[in-house]
């Protein structure tokens, strides 16, 4: 039985189920490979980067979804979409982000719609959808923690996890609720080995009438494609912003008592919710992790990543 790359759910026929290419488009009756092999794409990232708003070390491509057409293709202007195409250096790298994306979404974490799409060479490339972007194009206000900060592409690493609370102190319409927000997605990253959770990768957005904590994106496991290619764990750096100072051997202490109470001013019957929200959804992370489109050794590392996280924050 084949997988939806977009729901992994089951699909009867074909590579995508009714209900995967129902999110894209209600009008959508099938989705054909996006027209472009995976190095078509990365050289057209190349070319295109000085066009596009959103970049980082995974190629990006802007794209429009031709309904009538049925498929994806490459735009400069109004585009909805952003593809990453497999990169030439880092394993898996789509199939690990739709999957760890997967995963934030079932602890209850806002993301964007996403998924996989198959290209022309057979490959799979991840897609997800603008969320600055609403009705006919319109656009969200939306703006990044580096930008925040007064800080630039450069220097987005030069910040840490306590300074985030001030931004949040400073900006947003409901601190308090964006606080609890900001501790479920923090641990959410420490657990799943996202180590590379810059301030570009924190926004905030301005909608219904208040400012908010964006849509959760770039939500990878950056830790396994290092392992993948031989680098030992206890080299690899945890979180990309220090916590108490460091970046490696964070405690649950640092987490769950230094940063969640003291510095977030969260309650313990606060704290306890997040805790045990992540450690109900745990349960149902490897049955995701195990229908995903992630290789097998790779999922392996991911599952012994997992474990030995949530040990070390007593979620296991």
């Amino acid at each position: 039985m084949n997988r939806c790359p977009i729901t992994l759910g089951e699909c009867s026929e074909g590579r995508y189920s009714r209900e995967g290419l129902r999110l894209l488009s209600r009008r959508l009756t099938d989705l054909k490979p996006f027209p472009h092999s995976a190095e078509q794409q990365r050289q057209e990232a190349v070319l295109r980067a000085g066009k596009i708003s959103v970049q980082g070390i995974q190629p990006k491509l802007s794209a429009v979804l031709q309904v009538q057409e049925q498929t994806f293709s490459l735009s400069d202007r109004r585009a909805r979409y952003i593809i990453k195409p497999p990169h030439a250096i880092y394993p898996h790298l789509p199939e690990n982000e739709a999957l760890t994306m997967h995963l934030a979404q079932a602890a209850g974490i806002e993301v964007p719609l996403h998924g996989l799409v198959y290209s022309q060479d057979g490959s799979l490339s991840y897609f997800v959808r603008r969320f600055d972007r609403v009705g006919h194009n319109r656009k969200l206000a939306v703006e990044d923690f580096a930008q925040l900060s007064q800080r630039t592409r450069d220097t987005k690493y030069d910040s840490s996890m306590e300074r985030l609370v001030l931004i949040l102190d400073r900006h947003c319409t409901f601190p308090a609720v964006e606080k609890v927000e900001l501790l479920r997605r923090s641990l959410f990253n420490f657990l799943t080995g996202n180590e590379d959770m810059h301030l570009k990768n924190f926004s905030l957005i301005t909608r219904n009438g208040k400012i908010e904590l964006s849509p959760a994106y770039d939500l990878i496991n950056t830790t396994i494609p290092f392992q993948a290619l031989g680098k030992p764990l206890n080299e690899i750096e945890e979180v990309a912003l220090p916590l108490k100072g460091n970046k490696k051997g964070l405690s649950a202490q640092a987490w769950l008592r230094y940063y969640a109470q003291e510095r977030l001013e969260l309650t313990e019957k606060v704290l306890q919710s997040v805790v045990a929200g992540l450690r109900r959804s745990l349960a149902g992370w490897q049955e995701t992790m195990g229908v995903s489109f992630l290789a097998e050794e790779e999922k392996a590392l991911y599952h012994d990543l997992l474990r030995e996280r949530a040990t070390r924050l007593g979620l296991g």
